[in-house]
């Protein structure tokens, strides 16, 4: 018995590293998977293709999660199209890294609006669904950042913060309706955006990672399938880090 059988899940930012792992993983254990891509729609119908030949159902769209109504249209039309929503698995992020010294103010409020106003957008865009049905799970994407502060990332640090101050108020709000609302923390993970990073600086992260490795877009994937599961039923409101031990 496959682990997501039967069940509906939106995956936003789903192209490539951590989401792209997120929705194989979501398809190889039988979930149906509506996911979200802002730019590359060469790589959206690459992963489509892959997904169906799952044997799964599956559909890209194109969405800017950070809009509001675009979040809601977006909604409306995986509806429309695949009939319900049980899983929601908000990935979308992208950084804009500096010293707060040279950061801009358009660098910080566009980390905000991608990694943490998507998170409002897209859980009130779902939460109709899921109140009708009593029953749901939103797995939020955070960072061990967001968890400890980097210096160099105050934006992308706060959005994070942000994204699990946030899971744990919907926890607490919709828990009444078995809708569950967990969070992920993601250490060092090995995508294409760490494979531009020299040698070197790659080694000095590990080496101070207990499992001594980074880790992969599976193993993110691994723990999504968990708290998407029936198996977690009994958990919501929880950060699990996902980071070889890098917090403890």
């Amino acid at each position: 018995m496959k682990l997501l059988e039967g069940k509906i899940a939106i995956i936003t930012g789903a192209t490539r590293g951590i989401g792209r792992g997120i929705a194989i993983t979501f398809a190889e254990q039988g979930a149906d998977v509506a996911f979200t891509y802002s730019s590359s729609l060469a790589a959206a119908q690459e992963l489509e293709q892959e997904l169906i030949n799952l044997g799964v159902k599956a559909k890209g769209y194109q969405s800017n999660a950070a809009d509001f109504e675009a979040a809601q249209v977006l909604v409306e039309d995986i509806l429309k199209e695949f009939g319900n929503i049980d899983i929601l698995v908000n990935n979308a992020g992208i950084t804009k890294d500096n010293l707060l010294m040279r950061m801009s103010e358009a660098d910080f409020d566009q980390v905000i609006d991608v990694n943490l106003k998507s998170v409002f957008n897209m859980t009130k865009a779902v939460q109709r669904t899921m109140l009708k049905n009593r029953k749901g799970s939103i797995i939020n994407m955070s960072s061990v950042v967001g968890v400890k502060g980097n210096a160099g990332q105050t934006n992308y640090a706060a959005s994070k913060a942000g994204v699990i101050g946030f899971s744990k108020s919907i926890a607490l709000e919709l828990g009444s309706r078995n809708i569950r609302c967990n969070v992920i923390a993601p250490g060092f993970i090995e995508t294409e955006m760490t494979g531009k990073l020299p040698q070197d600086v790659v080694k000095g992260w590990t080496d101070a990672i207990p499992l001594k490795r980074g880790g992969t877009p599976k193993d993110i994937a691994d723990a999504c399938v968990f708290l998407a599961s029936d198996m977690s039923v009994y958990i919501s409101g929880q950060v699990l880090n996902v980071c070889g031990g890098m917090l403890t």
